[in-house]
């Protein structure tokens, strides 16, 4: 499993290593991590590290001497480093002396910008974790000549101009290839639009002692194979797990189908479709039991999927809340759902908004939700008392605890895996089909949201392959991705 910390976590960490460790060797552990990153993406791209030139933007911190020191390593190997200060008389002084003492050099801003247009790489060392906002005015045009530049770019511990915790980005920020971050991952390089801004990123051991609970996690396949069900020999449909959905109406039978579709691949024994879409879903997938006497009647079920293509029709939601089995509402049924009656839920509840849905819930705007997602996950798991699985370029699961009263999120989750051909219509519905059935399987509604989430993008990488792709193609690989993470 991936982990991501706080600032403030790190900082308290690296303060106790730092004290138990020689002055300075905490820095030249990163240094070393940093330098033989450059040096790796300098030997693909050019063969060697002899002769290449390298221009390190530096700020006032610990991150411009990381930098420094770095560069301190590379022209020892032969290439020709220069240091663009932009705080010359704030520069890390020991970093800039090893960088001189090893035939680097150090200019100011002036010629920045000419450097880096001949740059083979260019070190982002201006802004550390620390920083909030964009971009000083100062630096945004040595920004923007590096995006401009042939330069292969990369960031120290982060982008400059990102926020570390949050993943927000209000300003300019300078955008790398290859982030070298050290001893954990920030939360920002893991979640948009921060993420972007990261290019891949390589995490450097340090030696840094974190406590058990991190703020962010991403799953892994190991992770996700160990949250799958697997029938015993004994198992029978029952008690596999029955799913119930609710979903569809005259003008959106489809949305019906696609979440039975991803019902019928996530692991639970059988599916009970309740709704006006009963002969589309039968016509399709005839092993699915349907009902036309409403969610209270349609018989014994572990779960419930309420709100795709629902159109207006508050009754079946209204129902299915008061159901006492975990329910997961999408779509028309986030809409539809009185925000008391998922308060006073006991049987887990899984919500599943877009950033559009989430900021009509949350009453902002959808810009708001994009740009501070992670704050809008937990914002909203706290106020309904829900796990909220935020769909998005960043896929986020956020989960209100064992005391959802409390208002106090314990666990979010970010998911690596997907593709931007899955932003097309039906693909939501598909993938609460399989949540859904991950619940009526027995998955809490953290891990249920979470390993649909993993499965969903996979299978989606999987059926895109570099094309386009419909929502039912992605269901169709359903089986294909589940088979992929179980077997490693």
């Amino acid at each position: 499993m991936r982990t991501a910390y706080s600032v403030e976590t790190v900082r308290a960490a690296e303060r106790e290593l730092m004290a138990r460790l020689p002055e300075g060797a905490l820095m030249q552990r990163a240094a070393a991590g940093l330098a033989a990153a450059c040096a790796e993406l300098l030997g693909r791209a050019h063969g060697r590290v002899y002769g290449s030139r390298v221009v390190l933007l530096v700020g006032s911190g610990d991150n411009g001497g990381d930098a420094l020191y770095a560069g301190a390593r590379l022209a020892r190997r032969g290439a020709g480093v220069t240091a663009v200060l932009l705080a010359p008389e704030r520069a890390h002084a020991a970093g800039l002396a090893a960088l001189r003492g090893a035939g680097g050099r150090a200019v100011g801003t002036g010629g920045g910008e000419a450097l880096i247009r001949r740059a083979d790489l260019v070190v982002d060392g201006i802004v550390g974790i620390g920083g909030k906002g964009g971009l000083r005015p100062d630096a945004v045009p040595l920004a923007e000549a590096a995006e401009r530049s042939r330069a292969a770019v990369v960031a120290v511990d982060l982008p400059s101009g990102v926020d570390a915790d949050t993943g927000e980005v209000r300003g300019t920020a300078l955008r790398a290839d290859l982030t070298v971050t050290f001893g954990t991952h920030k939360p920002g390089l893991l979640v948009d639009p921060a993420r972007e801004y990261a290019g891949s990123v390589r995490l450097v051991d340090i030696g840094l002692e974190l406590p058990a609970e991190p703020v962010l996690e991403a799953l892994q396949h190991a992770d996700v194979a160990r949250l799958l069900p697997v029938p015993g020999a004994e198992s029978d449909k029952y008690r596999r797990g029955v799913v119930g959905v609710a979903a569809g109406s005259a003008r959106y039978p489809g949305a019906a189908v696609l979440a039975v579709s991803g019902a019928l691949r996530g692991g639970a024994g059988a599916v009970r479709y309740v709704g006006p879409a009963a002969r589309d879903v039968i016509a399709r997938f005839p092993e699915t039991l349907v009902s036309d006497r409403g969610p209270k009647h349609a018989g014994r079920v572990q779960a419930w999927v309420v709100g795709p293509g629902a159109g207006d029709d508050a009754g079946p939601v209204a129902e299915v809340l008061a159901a006492d089995v975990p329910v997961l509402i999408d779509a028309d049924g986030l809409r539809l759902a009185d925000v008391s009656a998922v308060r006073a839920r006991r049987a887990p509840t899984l919500m599943t908004p877009h950033a559009g849905e989430a900021a009509a819930l949350l009453g902002v705007e959808r810009e708001e939700v994009e740009g501070g997602r992670l704050a809008a996950a937990r914002e909203l798991a706290g106020r309904y008392g829900a796990t909220v699985l935020l769909k998005g370029s960043t896929t986020l699961v956020a989960d209100p605890g064992a005391d959802p009263d409390a208002r106090a999120v314990t666990a979010v989750r970010v998911n690596p895996t997907g593709t931007s051909w899955l932003a097309t219509a039906g693909s939501g519905d598909v993938l609460s089909g399989l949540a859904g059935s991950l619940l009526a399987a027995g998955l809490p509604p953290l891990d249920a949201g979470s390993a649909a989430a993993y499965l969903h993008g996979l299978a989606a990488r999987f059926a895109a392959d570099g094309a386009p792709v419909g929502a039912h193609d992605v269901a169709e690989a359903l089986p294909a991705a589940w088979r992929d993470v179980v077997r490693g």
